[in-house]
């Protein structure tokens, strides 16, 4: 018999009371595909994607699976200014370009992300050394404004989604995040203004995203609070922000998450007159007991809780994971058990059986009310 400690306790007590409010039959997989489900409701199922081997385009075994369940893709890295700027003066849309081409010959729709990651750490590295030159704000300006209208122009008509700005709120102080290009350009605002403007122009048809991480477990109060300023801002000011992403990775933790907070926040969002998207979701499971049973437990039963009052948001219609499949997830390398155990985050498993996360995201879409 396996022996839990009070920790682990408390987080499968947690899981194992909203285990216990959902039917027997959310943890049976249902014959719908997700996307036919979701599109049952007005909405859109779908998932990250590589344009490599591992949980990419090129592997016919995850693509088949792909095919099966999502009418929705987002490239996973693949255009991000790290992949498409290798240079000031160059443009790499191999990856990009992969992704796109699948997606069109198998009819699936496709989000762009992101335009700008305003963090220093995921931008390239020659944003280091790149002279701005006297007229700096001119010179980050044309930098930017050359990346969103390069991207945009190419994929005009075939992507009507874009994470414009992702992740520019600090969670520890609820503050803009500053970077080279944002110092050139005066201030961050001025940056992310320029950013939703030229994107607005550029792509005028497609919906314009503000994407961050800010979420329902306890700790993300700050940052809530920031993108609320943010977004508040950004009304106030004109820009042309359409929906707020909510990345949507979770954590099944001893703490219960703050469902009447993050309600709130969410009411505040949509009280704006923003639109909601699932972008990236997934379950952080590293502090759920190793027992695959056990551990997969709750995760679906945290995941069931979030995704129904997420999709009690009629402004919500977008919903993606990060990756379907475990042996994938960005989740087994950036942060990896303690115990050495994979991780089992996403709703299929590493032989591509279909976990108890699977039927909760199923069960959540059928609950759902109607677009």
């Amino acid at each position: 018999m396996t022996t839990l400690t009070r920790r682990e306790g408390l987080v499968l007590g947690a899981g194992s009371a909203l285990a216990a409010m959902l039917p027997e039959s959310v943890w049976a997989e249902p014959a719908p595909s997700l996307h036919a489900l979701a599109q049952a409701k007005g909405m859109r199922f779908g998932s990250a994607i590589a344009a490599n081997a591992g949980g990419g385009i090129v592997n016919s075994r995850y693509t088949a699976l792909i095919k099966a369940e999502c009418g929705l893709l987002v490239a996973e890295n693949e255009m991000k200014w790290q992949a498409l700027r290798p240079s000031p003066t160059h443009f790499d849309f191999t990856g990009a370009d992969a992704i796109m081409d699948y997606a069109m010959r198998n009819g699936l729709a496709l989000r762009g992300h992101n335009l700008l990651w305003n963090r220093p750490q995921w931008q390239p590295a020659w944003f280091k050394e790149y002279d701005f030159g006297v007229q700096q704000a001119s010179e980050a300006a044309a930098l930017l404004t050359t990346h969103i209208n390069t991207v945009c122009a190419r994929y005009q008509g075939r992507i009507k989604s874009y994470d414009v700005v992702n992740e520019t709120v600090l969670p520890e102080t609820g503050l803009l995040a500053e970077t080279y290009l944002s110092k050139a350009m005066g201030s961050t605002e001025a940056l992310v203004d320029l950013a939703f403007h030229t994107a607005r122009a550029e792509a005028p048809d497609a919906q314009l995203v503000y994407n961050d991480y800010m979420s329902w477990e306890p700790g993300n109060e700050t940052h809530r609070a920031g993108v609320l300023k943010f977004l508040e801002g950004l009304r106030q000011r004109g820009t042309p922000v359409d929906a707020l992403g909510i990345q949507s990775h979770l954590i099944a933790q001893d703490a219960r998450p703050q469902e009447r907070e993050w309600r709130s926040f969410i009411d505040a969002v949509t009280g704006m007159g923003y639109a909601l998207l699932i972008t990236e979701f997934d379950v952080r499971d590293s502090a759920l007991p190793k027992d695959f049973a056990k551990r997969d437990a709750g995760v679906a039963a945290l995941g069931k809780a979030y995704l129904d009052m997420m999709f009690s948001y009629t402004q919500l219609r977008d919903v993606l994971v990060w990756g379907m499949a475990d042996p994938f997830s960005w989740l087994q390398g950036f942060e990896p058990r303690k115990d050495g155990a994979p991780t089992r985050g996403c709703l299929l498993d590493d032989a591509y059986r279909a976990k108890p996360l699977r039927a909760a995201v199923a069960a959540a879409f059928e609950a759902a009310p109607k677009r």
